[in-house]
């Protein structure tokens, strides 16, 4: 019994709310507008549960980010959407991975259910934005000569894809606003889909939840960082 209350106590009442409400919107959008593709609800509910977990600095959350990429992947390959496919199998899977072995690797004073909040050095912003544009102009050239569909979109979600990368193996805050950029490109993206294809509404409305989700995720970190800062001075 005290375990089940520690499990329902490990999440504020707004966090639970958020996770309910995305949960109940991903399978009714799918419910309504798609019914067949289950990739696409799994993926969307797997996205979903990371996220509330990354929000609370806890590594578990990475964990599940190399699962949905792996699932977002196959469906990316599915909709030709090349950029996004080589992205999330040959980047944010990877750097999941190392992400989640960096969170585990620095505990805040040994809890390991969160993260100790890291700080960017002054030169990585240059750093990031230096890597970033070199490997966006590389892979727009990949893209386009793989015929990807929607190759404007696909290529800015290679840059904010990246930023976003480097900032969560960073244990940055700043990682939740670089995936809330890339959730606004991933709607672009995908509202393209829709167009031709209702079957990727589900898909659509996963990455609104996940925009709202990422922003959360911003103010949480932050709230988490001023509480480290305080515990240790």
């Amino acid at each position: 019994m005290r375990r089940v209350k520690q499990i329902f106590g490990y999440f504020s009442l707004s966090e639970w709310l958020l996770w309910i409400v995305s949960t109940i919107l991903i399978v009714v959008g799918f419910a309504v507008f798609d019914g067949r593709n289950g990739m696409a609800l799994a993926a969307s509910l797997v996205g979903a549960c990371s996220l509330i977990f990354c929000a609370k600095a806890n590594p578990i959350g990475q964990a599940l980010m190399v699962v949905f990429s792996i699932m977002y992947g196959v469906l990316s390959y599915q909709k030709a959407y090349y950029g996004e496919m080589i992205t999330y199998l040959g980047m944010t899977l990877p750097i999941a991975v190392m992400s989640f072995v960096s969170w585990v690797r620095h505990p805040f004073r040994g809890n390991r259910s969160q993260v100790a909040v890291g700080k960017l050095r002054r030169s990585e912003p240059f750093l990031m934005a230096l890597i970033t544009m070199a490997v966006t102009v590389g892979f727009y050239f990949i893209l386009r000569a793989l015929n990807t569909a929607n190759l404007l979109p696909s290529t800015i979600s290679v840059a904010t894809s990246l930023i976003a990368a480097y900032l969560t193996i960073r244990r940055s805050p700043y990682y939740a606003l670089g995936y809330a950029a890339n959730d606004l490109v991933l709607i672009w993206l995908w509202a393209l889909a829709v167009a031709e294809d209702r079957g990727y509404v589900s898909v659509l409305i996963c990455f609104v939840i996940f925009f709202f989700n990422d922003l959360y995720g911003f103010l949480s970190w932050k709230k988490i960082a001023k509480k480290q800062r305080v515990q240790l001075s």
